[in-house]
């Protein structure tokens, strides 16, 4: 009796897997109703979301000067191998300084005059150059 019910247990699940043969290869995936669905960066592609952190991404390169708007709490160092420490003055409102690299999630290495540092995006903003005329300076 536990032999037929093991066995008919183990027919049902392995009949409602689906086979590798019909997993498709590309990275189109079908949803139900015949939709198909790309998986794409949140940056690329299709339109929407004028949100204002957009613009100021395009507007942060390498090099670009920023200014500190809030000091983090935690620093993390830029080096090869990174620490973590309590920001006990060393970075505070109003520092300048330079984007050095771009990391995942908003983080961009930025050299200021005590070090370098990760530091997310909501922390700093570019910093508008005024030329000795009193004009901005183009960003290219």
């Amino acid at each position: 009796m536990l032999r037929q019910i093991l066995a008919a247990a183990t027919a049902a699940v392995y009949s409602s897997h689906a086979s590798p043969a019909q997993v498709p290869a590309s990275p189109v995936r079908r949803r139900p109703g015949g939709v198909a669905v790309r998986c794409a960066p949140s940056g690329g592609g299709g339109g929407g979301g004028g949100a204002p952190a957009g613009d100021k991404k395009s507007k942060l390169k390498v090099g670009s000067p920023i200014v500190i708007l809030e000091a983090p709490t935690m620093l993390k160092t830029a080096a090869s191998v990174p620490s973590l420490r309590h920001n006990s003055g060393q970075v505070k409102a109003g520092d300048v300084g330079r984007v050095m690299a771009r990391k995942p999630k908003d983080v961009w290495a930025v050299r200021l005059a005590v070090g370098t540092y990760l530091l997310d995006g909501k922390f700093f903003r570019p910093l508008d150059v005024v030329d000795e005329d009193g004009d901005e300076s183009p960003d290219e």
